[in-house]
């Protein structure tokens, strides 16, 4: 995954999605819309799988950076 998709996942889960939901659970208490706890609670329930993908990514990518300098090292003389 390219740096850019992983920040514009990162930033739909950590800023679209909960603000989303916090928009349309106002929206929805003010003008009486339909299924709020259904809509808000989906929304989170999307929003928390996706935070847990950015963190498995993460880590994942974070994984790969330390091989990848651990290796360069080993060559090295101290």
């Amino acid at each position: 995954m390219t740096n850019q998709a992983f920040d514009a996942l990162r930033f739909v889960a950590e800023i679209i999605l909960p603000a989303l939901g916090a928009l349309y659970a106002a929206l929805a208490h003010i003008w009486g819309w339909p299924y709020a706890e259904a809509i808000v609670g989906t929304i989170a329930a999307v929003d928390t799988f996706l935070g847990a993908i950015v963190i498995g990514l993460r880590k994942s990518y974070n994984k790969k950076e330390e091989d990848h300098e651990g290796d360069q090292s080993e060559g090295e003389d101290p």
